[in-house]
């Protein structure tokens, strides 16, 4: 199996952990201090840290963080199930500053009444933020759920300007 490389990343919404195979970007999780649990597919990876493999991501994501990028323009090295697959590149298609609601990206993946099956698909997404499951809404307009927590969520829809911030 090819190496992961990886590193660990500071941003606005916590900490992140970057994975990066031969391919591209692999995994993107939020970083809860734990040993990571990779996806499925990396589970048997040599997981090797290294800023250098990991630079160009750790750039994009810093200058999206800071208002300059809103598109990321680097290779991905998704793994998935077909389905996964189709709902992750029709995630990939919502542009920046915008949402669609599951049931939108079921029509999109030709499974209409799937909207729980595509919720299922934006849980398992190993991307989270580059492959924006973020930007998925229920039907009513409410967040839903999302695997880095909700207020992570808003503030990543407020970053992107999709969201007005919330008065507390």
């Amino acid at each position: 199996m090819d190496p992961l490389f990886y590193r660990r990343m500071d941003s606005p919404v916590g900490p992140l952990l970057i994975g990066v195979s031969p391919a591209g970007l692999a995994v993107l999780e939020f970083d809860r201090g734990k040993t990571p649990r990779p996806p499925l597919p990396w589970r048997d990876a040599n997981w090797v840290e290294s800023a250098r493999h990991t630079a160009a991501w750790a750039g994009q994501l810093t200058e999206y963080f800071a208002g300059k990028r809103r598109v990321f323009d680097l290779p991905l090295d998704l793994r998935g199930t077909a389905f996964q697959l189709r709902c992750w590149n029709a995630l990939l298609e919502i542009p920046y500053g915008e949402t669609r609601t599951y049931a939108q990206i079921a029509r999109r993946v030709d499974l209409p009444r799937g909207f729980r099956a595509v919720g299922q698909a934006n849980h398992d997404n190993p991307v989270a933020i580059v492959v924006p499951c973020h930007r998925v809404l229920t039907s009513s307009g409410s967040l839903g759920g999302y695997g880095g927590g909700l207020p992570i969520k808003q503030r990543l829809l407020e970053l992107e300007g999709a969201l007005r911030p919330t008065l507390f």
